[in-house]
């Protein structure tokens, strides 16, 4: 893994914080471009979804990193627009295949995890801090 040791509490944690980030910016990216039309499926957006994978150091820890970032299968919606610029000879526009809803459900978990793992790190510390308080 890191080359430097057995992995800490604050390298776990940190881990899944990185992990987390790139999971709100694809999310992010994809709020960004929902409701964005074109005049061709081709070319219309496609939502984006990072791809973890666990990593175990050693027996009983283990991590995560981002494997990759994939965009989805998702079809973008045809709507019929004669009268908007980008629409093609037969009056047709395609929107980004972006589910909003969804997207905000995954910001929501994803502020939580990224949460969860910031309280990891204030307890270790803590945990640390009296650790040191103790043996003065």
């Amino acid at each position: 893994m890191s080359g430097h040791g057995p992995l800490n509490v604050f390298d776990i944690a940190g881990r899944a914080m990185s992990a987390q980030l790139v999971r709100l910016n694809a999310t992010a990216s994809n709020m960004a471009n929902a409701g964005n039309v074109t005049g061709s499926a081709a070319e219309a957006y496609r939502a984006i979804k990072p791809v973890f994978q666990s990593v175990t150091d050693s027996p009983g820890v283990s991590t995560i990193k981002v494997q990759n970032v994939v965009t989805t299968n998702a079809q973008p919606t045809k709507r019929h627009d004669p009268n908007h610029p980008l629409a093609d000879k037969n009056g047709d526009v395609w929107e980004a295949a972006v589910d909003s809803s969804a997207e905000l459900v995954d910001m929501i978990e994803t502020a939580r995890m990224y949460q969860n793992n910031v309280q990891v790190l204030n307890t270790a510390k803590s945990l640390m801090m009296e650790t040191i308080r103790i043996g003065k």
